[in-house]
């Protein structure tokens, strides 16, 4: 790995001249895409500032990378630091001298930026409380780890149609959706892995194909192998709006998807390709302070606590990594761990720690509502139509004038177009960013998805209902809580009851 990133330090070179042409405006927008992508940057819409992605395997920042993005964020000032919820973390509003220096210290700390976008493996997710979470299968974070590390040998080395997402997790909640995914393993009870591959979010998506069931954990490689190798022979290297994965059940069909998928598993199970894991067994012990509240959550190991922290749209405030790596610098055995909701989760807290922890966090959200998805949105991103950040943070602040219980509106997730960077075709409400025609007047509009899930046994995309106008987001979700309110319970239960009854809140609203 060292030699790798070595490599992969020398190419930052290339990197900074051709983001000097682009902002010199002597390459265009599409063309500098196309290259930034693969070492994890962007130009952001206006092209006057980039975006860096760290990866972050697994979504386990340890306290030193920790240090590393608090010191950054500081040296750097910069603003705007976004979540993703496949784990990573984005720096905005860079420079184009800022973006070049910040990757190539970012390999220095062991944050690996290439490939975190464009036709590559992009960054390895796991349950983002994998190791430490009562009632889980087994601790997959090692195996993350390890698919990661063999996935980035072979970004210079292997040209893919397009990008390739890879996930695990530990329990059926399915935090890391791997059913569906471009390849996902589902851990087991009896300590194996069910695999899936050829699935996807955006658009026209797919559940996973499931390729292997009850496979050893020493064999993931195997799988990650025929996958890559499945995507070279059947992918399609000339449509790249039919470049993912997912189409390849279309072309060969699901069976045929199968049967292709299996042959290069045999093929490459003639190949040495072994797996070297990191297991990290917990051994810290409790203090005796037993802790409880909504963002606290017992870990498996008696005596230790998780603290969970949801910055509003997942764009925490720039100081807050400082503040949380000052609290737990001394603390023992203590991580953060990024989850696919933009939420963060500080580990191995004793009693005592966790309190304190809890008293940094206190900007929070406070409940269910208050944890919503959005992605970064127009505001930044080349791509998006919709601020989707601005219109969650409109509904969040008229919602809180009427003092909603917990529950009685659901976690929604948004996405500024139909790319689904928010995940909003799993969530139970999502909307997607758009744009309807009323009284021939082009207003800003968001589709509404309704009733998707990701848990295992239970997957399914939400159905479409209509537009809502982005002007009536927030009367909407007024009214959707005036409505579980008077009847004393949660959206859960209210929904599940009689799901007409949210179609009569929407359709006033519904174009």
């Amino acid at each position: 790995m060292e030699q790798l990133i070595q490599e992969f330090k020398e190419d930052i070179a290339e990197f900074r001249e051709m983001t000097r042409k682009f902002y010199a405006n002597e390459i265009s927008w599409k063309d500098y895409k196309a290259f930034s992508g693969g070492f994890g940057s962007y130009a952001q819409r206006g092209g006057q500032a980039s975006m860096l992605r760290l990866r972050i395997p697994g979504g386990r920042l340890t306290k030193e990378k920790l240090k590393f993005v608090a010191d950054t964020i500081a040296e750097y000032q910069v603003d705007k630091v976004h979540f993703t919820t496949c784990q990573t973390i984005q720096l905005h509003d860079l420079s184009d001298k800022d973006v070049c220096d910040i990757m190539e210290k970012a390999f220095d700390a062991g944050i690996i930026t290439r490939g975190g976008g464009g036709d590559f493996p992009r960054n390895v997710m796991a349950s983002p409380l994998s190791g430490v979470e009562q009632g889980e299968y087994f601790d997959v974070m090692p195996y993350a780890e390890a698919v990661s590390d063999y996935l980035l040998g072979m970004i210079k080395s292997v040209k893919m149609p397009r990008k390739l997402k890879v996930g695990f997790s530990n329990l059926p909640a399915n935090e890391t959706h791997v059913t569906f995914r471009d390849l996902g393993f589902a851990a087991r009870p009896d300590g194996t892995f069910d695999v899936y591959s050829a699935g996807g979010l955006g658009r026209n998506p797919k559940m996973g194909v499931q390729v292997g069931e009850h496979v050893l954990p020493s064999e993931v490689l195997y799988y990650v192998k025929a996958m890559i190798a499945a995507f070279l022979a059947h992918g399609n290297y000339e449509n790249r709006g039919k470049a993912r994965t997912r189409y390849m059940q279309e072309t060969l069909g699901i069976d045929g998807y199968k049967a292709a998928y299996l042959d290069m598993l045999e093929k490459v199970k003639c190949k040495d390709l072994g797996i070297t894991v990191q297991e990290r067994p917990v051994k810290k012990q409790g203090d005796g302070i037993r802790v409880s509240g909504k963002r606290i959550i017992a870990q498996k190991q008696n005596g230790l606590y998780a603290v969970s922290y949801h910055p509003a749209g997942g764009v925490p405030d720039e100081g807050k990594f400082a503040e949380i790596y000052a609290v737990i610098e001394r603390m023992e055995d203590v991580e953060v761990r990024i989850g696919p909701d933009e939420t963060i989760y500080v580990i191995n807290l004793n009693g005592e720690e966790a309190e304190k922890v809890l008293a940094a966090t206190m900007d929070s959200a406070q409940n269910l509502f208050e944890t919503s998805v959005a992605c970064i949105g127009s505001e930044i991103c080349q791509i998006g139509l919709r601020n989707s950040q601005g219109v969650l943070a409109d509904i969040i602040e008229e919602v809180k004038k009427y003092d909603f219980a917990d529950g009685v509106l659901p976690q929604i997730h948004i996405s500024g177009c139909t790319s689904s960077c928010s995940a909003h075709q799993i969530g139970t409400l999502g909307f997607h960013g758009g744009v309807k025609r009323v009284n021939d007047v082009m207003e800003p509009a968001f589709t509404l998805h309704v009733n998707g899930a990701a848990a295992e046994s239970e997957e399914r995309f939400g159905d479409e209902w209509g537009m809502i106008l982005q002007k009536d987001m927030p009367a909407f979700f007024v009214d959707l809580g005036q409505a579980v309110a008077a009847e004393n319970t949660t959206f859960e239960k209210w929904f599940a009851e009689d799901p007409g009854r949210l179609r009569k809140v929407a359709e006033k609203y519904l174009h």
